[in-house]
């Protein structure tokens, strides 16, 4: 059976020879920028992402593969997480990363270039979700502003339709009212023209109170 990949960097440091706390010379940058010169450059994005929080789409869009060797910055990161390194001192997870990837052929210069770039990658998309959550704010709020005013002016037609509907029945009210003070006068002279004729007179007059169809009476 072939040895999994952590038999390959767990290093132990002799007793009173303490691991160093810096990679040899030459080993590793101090700088990202000594490796990756345009790192504080944005991203290129080359396909749509369809969902943001898939992290995995937004490195493939800024085209950063996985490499052939297999190891990239998730790679060792998954390594320090690891049941085998998580409880050692940093000192000896640093000289167990650096063997496991001179063991593996691979150099610190491309550990760093991944991680800058995927970084950089995140940075940018970052700055893309702002920029488009600032252009639709600013596309709803004009929106809104319009459908405030369109709300306004449809309650002020609204409010303009039952103060026209209260105008019609009012006018009704009176005319009714109206009709009938005439009809009782009317009903008065007929009375008194007929009462010389017939007893007792058939015809109602204002000393008869009306009921109206809500049942009140009407003089």
């Amino acid at each position: 059976m072939g040895k999994k990949w952590y038999h390959y960097f767990i290093v132990s440091t002799p007793a009173g020879d303490p691991a160093p706390s810096t990679p040899p010379s030459g080993e590793a940058p101090t700088r990202a920028s000594d490796i990756v010169a345009d790192a504080e450059g944005d991203a290129t994005f080359t396909t749509p992402v369809s969902t943001p929080t898939d992290l995995a789409e937004i490195y493939a869009s800024a085209q950063i593969p996985t490499p052939a060797h297999g190891y990239s910055v998730l790679k060792v990161a998954e390594m320090l997480r690891s049941e085998h390194l998580v409880a050692l001192p940093a000192e000896v997870k640093q000289k167990s990363i650096m063997v496991a990837l001179d063991a593996a052929g691979v150099k610190v210069a491309d550990i760093v270039e991944d991680a800058v770039r995927r970084d950089r990658a995140l940075d940018t998309y970052e700055r893309v979700l702002q920029q488009n959550l600032e252009t639709v704010r600013s596309q709803k709020d004009v929106e809104n502003r319009k459908l405030e005013e369109e709300i306004t002016q449809r309650v002020a037609e609204l409010r303009a339709r039952i103060e026209r509907n209260e105008t019609e029945l009012t006018k009704e009210q009176n005319d009714l009212m109206a009709w009938r003070i005439r009809k009782r006068q009317e009903e008065d002279r007929i009375a008194d023209a007929v009462s010389y004729f017939v007893s007792p007179n058939p015809i109602t007059t204002s000393t008869a109170p009306v009921k109206d169809k809500g049942g009140a009476n009407v003089r």
